[in-house]
């Protein structure tokens, strides 16, 4: 049976089927892009900001655009100056707005499958009523035909709905322990300046300047000299 044949034969329902696959693949496609580690949290960011912080070269404006775990470190640097309690709670809010950012989509992608093998069971079963219903009207050799074709017919849609379901669940999990992954990479990066933020002895130098615009993929410590050789006349 060919994929044409096999839409055909499961009815309207694998329209929906059809759909939900679709939608499915584009979700997967666009998380395994989207949750890379190295773009959310790169390693030894934290222990990089600390370093900038000790040297008065740390600027806000490109750390928040370095990627969404500066954006959490610079959320709390700007509150440094009010206590530690007011760090922990912007870092708590910061994280908490990239924590919902990368499960975008997720919740989508778990009711795809957890409703497509409902679909293909719907579908088994009008299409199991619909051939007793051509049987009734048979006798002998011509109703176990009819019997035999008819049910693997109402099949297709069952098989169907695993065949999105089974993939759609197996990312919906990985992805899920992706995100607790980076969480808690997040969380250790965002602890250690925390600590190094209570033993900080002196007086924070934070800068926001807008004036160079970052080369992708460049540090922060980078980007200030970039800055600063802009400056010099």
């Amino acid at each position: 049976m060919t994929m044409m044949e096999a839409l055909i034969a499961g009815g309207w329902l694998m329209l929906p089927l059809l759909g939900c696959s679709l939608v499915a693949a584009v979700i997967v496609v666009e998380r395994l892009w989207t949750l890379r580690p190295g773009r959310i949290a790169p390693r030894g960011l934290g222990q990089e900001v600390c370093s900038l912080v000790a040297r008065g070269q740390i600027n806000l404006y490109w750390l928040e655009s370095h990627s969404p775990l500066g954006g959490v470190l610079a959320a709390g640097l700007r509150n440094a100056r009010l206590g530690h309690e007011q760090v922990r709670a912007r870092f708590q809010e910061a994280a908490t707005a990239v924590v919902h950012d990368m499960e975008r989509f997720l919740s989508p992608l778990g009711t795809i499958a957890s409703i497509t093998p409902l679909i293909g069971l719907l579908g088994t079963v009008v299409g199991m009523i619909e051939v007793f219903a051509v049987i009734v009207a048979s006798d002998g050799v011509e109703r176990t035909a009819d019997l035999a074709g008819g049910i693997s017919r109402a099949l297709v849609t069952t098989a169907a709905g695993l065949t999105v379901a089974i993939p759609a669940l197996m990312f919906h999990r990985y992805f899920q322990r992706r995100v607790e992954d980076i969480t808690v990479r997040i969380e250790e990066q965002a602890g250690q300046v925390v600590e190094f933020l209570a033993h900080y002895p002196g007086d924070l130098t934070l800068a926001e300047r807008h004036e160079v615009e970052p080369r992708e993929g460049a540090r922060p410590s980078d980007k200030d000299a970039a800055t600063s050789r802009a400056k010099q006349p």
